[in-house]
């Protein structure tokens, strides 16, 4: 969306041809940018599940899926990524109370989580 993008009608919202409103975006970006969004605005749980399977649907990786936290790190700070992480563990199926127990405090290998339905 560019200020001197000329292709577009004077008011989108009414317009006939709403071809604008399609992504241009492959199906597994447009699924991690959307993941980014609800990490930006603090989703709600369930949220990140369809959003995660969404990702891992259109072929990202559990390891992509994390990487969005890492990648919104510096724009939405940290306290919003700390939010979303065990949200997001959820959501990818890792089992977040087996990990405490193993790695209290958030020590250790956060991969090494058992996971429950992700092969």
């Amino acid at each position: 969306m560019a200020i001197n993008q000329t292709d577009w009608p004077e008011d989108p919202t009414y317009a006939a041809d709403e071809a604008w409103l399609e992504p241009m975006l492959d199906a597994r970006t447009l699924a991690l940018v959307r993941l980014a969004a609800l990490v930006a605005v603090g989703g709600e749980v369930p949220s990140y599940g369809a959003a995660a399977d969404a990702a891992v649907d259109a072929g990202a990786s559990a390891a992509e899926v994390v990487d969005v936290l890492i990648g919104v790190l510096p724009v939405i700070g940290a306290a919003r990524v700390v939010a979303a992480a065990p949200r997001l563990a959820m959501a990818l199926g890792y089992d977040t109370d087996a990990l405490e127990q193993e790695h209290p405090a958030g020590t250790g290998d956060p991969h090494e989580a058992r996971r429950h339905h992700r092969p």
